[in-house]
Parts: C-alpha cells; structure tokens; sequence
C-alpha cells in the first residue's frame, strides 16, 4: 500500500499502482475496442527540464511519468494521470509539462455521483457552484 492509500492491482498480467488506474486502463480498453480512441500507452515519460552541469555539479533530468497517454481519432494527444490527491511536487511538474508541450494534460478520478471519471479542475467547479447553491 502505497503513502496515499493506494493499493497495487494487476489486471491483464500488468501491474498498476492503484485499482484506480486499473479501471482507467480497462475503460480505455472499451473506448479503444468501441473507436472512439486509436490507441493509449501505460507510463508514459515525458522530459521536462534536461540534465545539466553547473559549477562542477551535475544535476539530473526533471521527468513526469504520467498514467497513460491517449491518441484520439485525427492524432490528438493526451496525457492522463489518475490523482486522488494533487500533491505539490504534482502541481509543479504540471506547470512545467504545460510550458513545454502542446499536449492536454487531463488529471482525473472516478466520482460516481458526477457520472464516472471526471477532470479535478471540472470537479472543482461542480463542488464550488453545489456549495454556492446550499448557501
């Protein structure tokens, strides 16, 4: 069990650090099965500050390892973490990968009263007009 809760679950013979990403990576498998996407990678690494040498210190390269990266019909390009908490060092990793490539970068998780697998920043937005509407 990982420091956030998340338990280790293998589905397919692959090995997915929570059983979030587990039924990501199933629902994947029906939308590809369905067409409505082409393809979707697991783990994908994506460089966001190379490595450098600065005063005889060598300091290593910045990755972000995201969940899965989705090819949508017409070669669009997305990059999916499944979150239940964003943690600070996510949230910078987030800035940068933003800066430096053009794809999306989609932070979801399952929340079964919104419908399924929904967007934070969208998850957000329902939370605060629902708390809006009680006051």
């Amino acid at each position: 069990m990982s420091k956030y809760g998340a338990k280790k679950t293998v589905v397919d013979g692959i090995e997915f650090d929570s059983k979030l990403e587990s039924q990501y990576y199933l629902y994947l498998k029906e939308r590809q099965a369905k067409g409505e996407i082409e393809a979707f990678t697991l783990q994908p690494r994506y460089v966001l500050q190379e490595a450098f040498k600065k005063n005889g210190k060598t300091y290593r390269k910045i990755e972000y390892v995201a969940d899965f990266e989705v090819v949508h019909p017409g070669g669009a390009v997305e990059a999916v973490d499944i979150k239940g908490v964003c943690t600070p060092d996510f949230a910078i990793k987030r800035k940068l990968f933003e800066k430096k490539y053009p794809y999306k970068l989609s932070v979801v998780k399952y929340i079964k009263k919104f419908g399924g697998w929904i967007e934070l920043d969208e998850l957000k937005q329902l939370r605060r007009k629902a708390k809006k509407v009680k006051s």
